[in-house]
This record gives C-alpha cells, structure tokens and sequence, in this order.
C-alpha cells in the first residue's frame, strides 16, 4: 500500500480499484486516482501538447519559403540549411538527450530543460531575421533543434511509461496528431501573420516580428511540460511507481547488444522521413512553379500531410492496437508512399490526391513503426534507444535536405522526386529486411500472441512463437491456457 500521509499529513484508505493501493483522502473523483484511465488520458492531454510549440516553429521555414528567399536574399541551398542545422546537433545530442532522461536529469526535470532550449532557439532565430543577420538565424535554429528533438524522446519515454502495454499504439498516434495540429496551424496561419505585419513593417523586419510571434507556441510547450512534471511526480508518490530494477542499469555500450531488428527500424525510419520532411520544407514553390499555385494554396496543399495525420493518426493507432501486425502496416505505408511520390512527380493529377495519400501513409506508417521499439528494447533503455532513433533519422534528414537544397537550384524538383523516389525503395527494403530478422515473429504478432509472451516471460519462462499453439486467435484463448498451465 503506498503511503501517502507523509505527503498529505492525512490518513490513507484503500480502494478496490483491481489492486490494493492506497489514495489519498480527499480525491473522491477518478480524475485524481492515477491509476484510473481518466487521469492516463488527462496527462496524456499534456503529453501531446508537449511537441505543439515545437512543430508549429520547425515548419515555419516552410511556410514562409518564398518571403525567406527574397528578404534574406538567399538560395534555396541557404534555405535548406535552416532545416539542416535543425538537425545536425542531434546526430549527437538527441542520443544524449535519451541517455540524460535515462541517467542524469530524470524525465520530469529533462522535458522542463529541453522545452527551454526551444523558445531561447526560436527568440533567437526571430532576431536574427529581425535585424538581417542570416547565421544568427542559423544559430537559432541549431540551439532550437538542440531541444525539439530530445523533446520528442521525451515525449516518447513518458508515453511508454504511463501507457506501455495499455493503448500505446493509440498513444503514439494521439501523440503526433496533436503535435502534428501545430505544423498545420503553421502552414495556415503563419503567412497571414506575416501578411500583418507586413501593414507595419518590410523586408526581414517583417519576417523576425512574425518568427517571434510564433515563439508564444513554444511558451505554450514549456507550461505543458510543468504541469506534466507534476502529474508524474504524483502518480510516483501515490503509486510507488519503479523507475527501473535495481539490477537495471543503462550503459552507453549497451548499445552494442541492441538487436538487428532495432538497427533495421533506424534504418526505415530514415529512409521513409528523408522523402517526408525535406519535401515538406521545400513544397510550397513547388507547388507554385508545377501547378500555378497561389502562395497560400501551396501552404494549403503542402499541409494536407499533417491535417490528414492530425485525423487518422489516432485511428490507426486504435486498428494497429487491435489487429498487431506491425511489419505489415511499415511495408504498406511505405509502398503507398511511393506511390504518392510517383504521381507527384510524373502527372499533373490534382496534387491534393497525392498528398492526402501521402498523408494516411504517413500516419500509418508512425502509430506502427516507433512503438515496435518498445517490444525488441527493455524499457529501462528505452530513453536511450529513442534517443539513438531520432539521432540517425537527424543524421539522414541533416545531410538529405542540404543535399535537396542543392539538387533543386542545379537540376530542379523533378530530379528531387526521383532522389525521393529512390529512398523509399530503400526503405522497402530495409522492411523486408526486419520481417526476415523477426525470427520469432514478435513484431507480426497479434496484440493477443505478445500478452501471453509478456505473461510468460515475467514467470521466466522462454518462448518463441513455436511455442503458441497457433488454434489460439484472441486473447480470452490465450488467457485460459496460460491459466491452465
């Protein structure tokens, strides 16, 4: 029973909420039991929120791609340097990141520390357009990165630690569907805010007033993350919650002993978003120069990805919770990806078609892929495993949109098309890869099959998937007869 009179100086009473814990006296209402679903997706509510300020402000190049190249008079290389430098520090730091929530800041006080790398980073990106100063922007956004993606692997780390073998692929998707509302608010927002103070001001100084505007998102993150620190510090008073065993502890050369499927996931993972974002943050002249797109129609076009993922996200989290079958829903969303790819760059079909495929794809392809980890990695290491994901997709994103950058001032957006092209076929292939490597079918299973693996496996009992009678298809099945043995 926990004990909370030391916290409250009241008296504790016990419950019957399927296990004997005590609550605190005075928490009459579910929404303050943390072990109720009701208080998992209130904080929930929080954990979402956490990326808003950071997705909004990471697009925001994006949304105002054309403004940028003419009042900085830069080259669509220069541009993609804004994207480039996003990424460069977490080829490092994002593994860092993952490593200091595991080790050394704890997840509360780390998500507080990274929330203000993003708003110092986009203060200082906004001044740097303020006042013409095109490195200092570049300083901006590399001290911006430095938080937003040890930010994600926060958000990542908290999901698995309230949600893990609850609703986490529904979780994940909610996730990005709320982060993703701010990169869509982004693209339809953000040049009419420049259009404003555009009344007042010109050139760069429009641009730096309108970049500091969009820094109240990234405030917005930072309550978020305060609040979400003290729904977790609660709930591990109130509940004893383990923060890891004792015999548990995260090495930097635990990395070696990670499985190839993990490595083949990184290796997905890059291929797929290296055709996603850099095509995003290059999309918007695009979509002018191809189509004859108004400025503001391109920003329209080019968020039809994050409103469709904004949508579906949390229902392909719900069917992928249902059904398992990871692998498969990797391989589907890639393909289709490919597909959308293809009639982008070879038709002059409506571009809304391609995008809002692309969009369920990517959508599809999140609620399946990042909560795989969680099933090859302990979850002790999961902070560091995270961390080592969004590094190498950083790594790739960093070198890929300067390289982008390059091939549209050389040889235009078809030849970028082609190059997208070629990375998801990639892709596929790292796909095909995991699915022969999954050799005891983990990552194929139905939600069902992996119960009873974790069940069996906590009574230190080694199983393969030779080991499940395959007459078994649902879970009450698979509950009897592990009951009977």
């Amino acid at each position: 029973m926990a004990d909370t009179e030391a916290l409250t100086g009241e008296s504790t009473e016990t419950r019957d909420y399927g296990e004997s814990v005590s609550v605190e006296k005075g928490c009459f209402f579910r929404c303050c039991d943390p072990r109720s679903g009701f208080h998992r997706f209130l904080a929930l509510f929080f954990m979402c929120f956490l990326g808003f300020g950071s997705y909004f402000c990471y697009d925001n190049p994006g949304s105002l791609q054309d403004n940028f190249i003419e009042d900085l008079n830069i080259s669509t290389a220069q541009f993609a340097q804004l994207y480039s430098w996003y990424s460069w520090p977490n080829v490092v730091l994002c593994f860092v990141g993952g490593f200091l929530l595991d080790r050394v800041f704890g997840i509360r006080l780390g998500t507080v520390i990274f929330c203000v790398f993003i708003v110092i980073g986009q203060i200082i990106f906004a001044l740097g357009g303020l006042f013409d100063m095109f490195w200092l922007m570049i300083v901006g956004r590399f001290i911006f990165g430095v938080g937003g993606e040890s930010l994600a692997v926060a958000q990542n780390t908290y999901a698995v630690s309230w949600f893990k073998g609850k609703e986490l692929n529904l979780v994940f998707g909610l996730q990005l569907s709320f982060a993703r509302v701010g990169s869509t608010v982004n693209f339809l927002t953000m040049g009419g805010v420049y259009k404003w103070m555009h009344q007042y001001f010109d050139g760069h100084t429009c641009l730096g007033f309108a970049l500091l505007f969009a820094a109240i998102t990234c405030v917005l993150s930072l309550f978020c993350a305060m609040i979400l620190a003290v729904f977790d510090y609660r709930a591990e008073k109130i509940l004893k919650k383990e923060t890891g065993g004792p015999a548990e502890v995260v090495r930097l050369s635990d990395v070696k002993d990670f499985p190839i499927s993990f490595w083949l996931m990184c290796g997905s993972c890059v291929a797929y978003y290296v055709a996603i974002f850099p095509f995003i943050g290059l999309g918007k002249v695009f979509f002018e120069r191809k189509f004859d797109f108004t400025p503001d129609e391109s920003n329209t076009v080019n968020s039809i990805i994050y409103i469709v993922s904004g949508v579906c996200s949390p229902l392909f989290g719900i069917l992928i919770d249902k059904f398992g079958r990871n692998i498969f829903w990797v391989f589907l969303a890639i393909l289709a990806t490919v597909g959308a790819h293809g009639l982008l760059a070879f038709s002059f079909l409506n571009p809304y078609v391609a995008m809002v495929a692309m969009g369920l794809a990517y959508s599809l392809l999140a609620s399946a892929l990042w909560p795989m980890v969680a099933l090859v990695v302990p979850e002790y290491q999961l902070g560091t495993a995270y961390g080592i994901m969004q590094a190498v997709q950083n790594l790739g994103l960093a070198v890929i949109t300067m390289v982008a950058g390059y091939i549209v001032d050389s040889g235009g957006y078809l030849l970028l098309e082609v190059f997208f092209l070629a990375w998801l076929c990639l892709g596929l292939v790292m796909v095909l890869l995991l699915w022969f490597f999954d050799s005891d079918g983990l990552l194929s299973m139905t939600p069902a099959r992996r119960k009873l693996i974790e069940q069996l496996t906590r009574k230190s009992t080694r199983v393969t998937e030779d080991d499940i009678p395959s007459s078994f298809h649902d879970e009450d099945a698979l509950l009897d007869h592990n009951g009977d043995n």
